[in-house]
């Protein structure tokens, strides 16, 4: 199976990114989603069903008329994305195929990315071991999608915060030497926005500003219905404006930051700080006993509505509010999500963050924008750490035949109508 033309080859990624993203599609809505005619688009679908990349996968739901069919990326295609979702402390993966399933649950390691000299060898040891965990073999794996903290270089595969290379070497380029692997890095937050627009609360909307709740506090901006990174990729820095009334110094090195009063890693220090001082809150004892790390007990304990960890959460909530006050001015978003690890408080989040916009922000300009908490919580990064691989990856020319092996025409009999259950 051969794409000569430029147009077909590209068109053949455009659907392997539609139907990694919306599973199972009709012919009509794939012309749609990709902009080109339904003759040339029903040619390109018949191709990749006879080489074993695309199956049938039943009738569309009824809407009054004749039912098309469905079709959607082969699950028996034995191809695989590994997804690595990292934060300051911790680091989570998870496999992925091709057809949108997680065929390996999401694992953690307590990795410091700040105070580990050895955390990019152990970064390499964590994804070995997870792929031999699910017995995959390499040539079987697609690439490695990496979301992470920091300043981050998408095309250069750099991040100039965390976990450096000697001699400012591409950090893609060198875990990719060393997994024998394709490597895409990209910033966390930005990474999260992706996961919003493709999977979650950010689905065709135009202009969307999501608020990344974590170790730190990030933005990602999604403007036009495209993910905006800025000139050098650096657009999003929310937590380093200068609105905090103390004079706490950030990790960036400076001082008066957002990040000083509203990430989840100085929520949990007020917490144990007020323990110490005699504050009662059911997070002592849970502290002290508890298996969990810190984050989930904090989160816990916001869940069951303990008065010392909702004072906490509104506070920083409510600086959270300030900083969406003054983006709401500049960039009159149609929604705002709430995203994040940090997102699986709920609700709790939007008093503190909805009496900001109130206090801040001119009224005309507020009732335009929606606030909603995403349904995605601590699989957005994971999600679209997965999505870079399709987003970044050439699936035509030589690649789809490394990609794409064939299935033998005895292996794909009666695969015409396997379920794939949502993400």
């Amino acid at each position: 199976m051969t794409f000569t033309s430029k147009k077909n080859q590209q068109l053949v990624t455009d659907i392997v990114k539609q139907l990694f993203y919306k599973k199972a599609l009709s012919l009509t809505e794939l012309s749609k989603l990709t902009g080109k005619s339904s003759p040339l688009v029903t040619s390109m679908v018949a191709k990749l069903i006879e080489g074993g990349f695309v199956v049938e996968q039943g009738l569309a739901p009824s809407t009054g008329g004749r039912r098309p069919s469905t079709y959607l990326i082969n699950p028996a295609l034995g191809k695989y994305i590994i997804a690595v979702a990292m934060d300051q402390l911790t680091s989570r993966i998870a496999i992925y195929n091709l057809a949108g399933e997680q065929i390996l649950e999401a694992d953690s390691i307590e990795l410091d990315l700040k105070n580990s000299a050895d955390a990019i060898p152990q970064l390499v040891s964590y994804i070995t071991s997870s792929i031999q965990k699910a017995n995959i073999p390499l040539n079987n794996i697609i690439g490695v999608g990496i979301g992470i903290p920091g300043f981050v270089n998408t095309d250069e595969g750099l991040n100039h915060t965390f976990l450096k290379v000697a001699n400012n070497t591409s950090l893609s380029v060198y875990l990719a030497e060393q997994l024998g692997l394709p490597v895409f890095i990209d910033n966390d937050s930005s990474l999260i926005a992706l996961a919003e627009l493709k999977f979650g609360k950010a689905i065709g909307k135009q202009n969307v500003m999501v608020v990344n709740v974590g170790w730190g506090t990030g933005l990602g901006m999604i403007i036009d219905g495209k993910l905006y990174r800025g000139n050098n990729g650096y657009a999003g820095e929310f937590s380093h404006i200068p609105l905090s009334p103390n004079n706490d110094l950030c990790s960036c090195g400076k001082t008066g930051c957002l990040e000083v009063d509203t990430s989840l890693l100085v929520m949990i220090k007020n917490a144990k700080k007020a323990i110490a001082s005699g504050q009662k809150s059911i997070l002592g004892e849970w502290f002290k006993s508890s298996s969990k790390p810190d984050l989930d007990i904090f989160l816990d304990a916001i869940k069951n509505h303990d008065p010392l960890a909702i004072s906490i959460l509104s506070k920083a909530a409510f600086q959270i509010g300030k900083g969406v006050a003054t983006l709401i001015h500049i960039l009159n978003p149609e929604l705002l999500v709430l995203s994040g690890r940090g997102a699986q408080a709920g609700k709790q989040l939007l008093p503190g963050i909805q009496q900001a916009i109130n206090e801040f922000c001119i009224p005309r300009i507020a009732d335009c924008t929606k606030i909603e908490v995403s349904k995605l919580g601590a699989k957005a990064e994971l999600l679209a750490s997965a999505s870079l691989v399709i987003e970044r990856m050439p699936f035509y020319e030589k690649h789809i035949q490394q990609v794409f092996i064939p299935l033998h025409k005895e292996n794909r009999q009666d695969r015409s109508l396997i379920n794939v259950s949502a993400i």
